[in-house]
């Protein structure tokens, strides 16, 4: 993952936003990225959840609130 130094501000307020999360790999090293760079994660928002591998939750137990439109449960 990859992010322009000048992509946000020390202190600016950021949404995070993605069509699906699954484990929440990719969505916790964007957490990281921005926080390093200064900014605040105010929220995360997906198009899908995958409930059963977790990810949502791992993000709100790294403290990022959580919505999504669609969850898809299961076999």
């Amino acid at each position: 993952m990859e992010m322009h130094l000048d992509a946000v501000q020390r202190g600016e307020k950021v949404m995070l936003v993605d069509d699906l999360i699954a484990t929440g790999g990719t969505a916790l090293a964007a957490v990281h990225l921005l926080k390093e760079a200064g900014a605040q994660i105010m929220a995360a928002a997906f198009v899908v959840d995958l409930p059963e591998l977790g990810g949502a939750e791992r993000l709100r137990a790294a403290g990022v609130p959580v919505s999504t439109l669609v969850a898809f449960s299961g076999h």
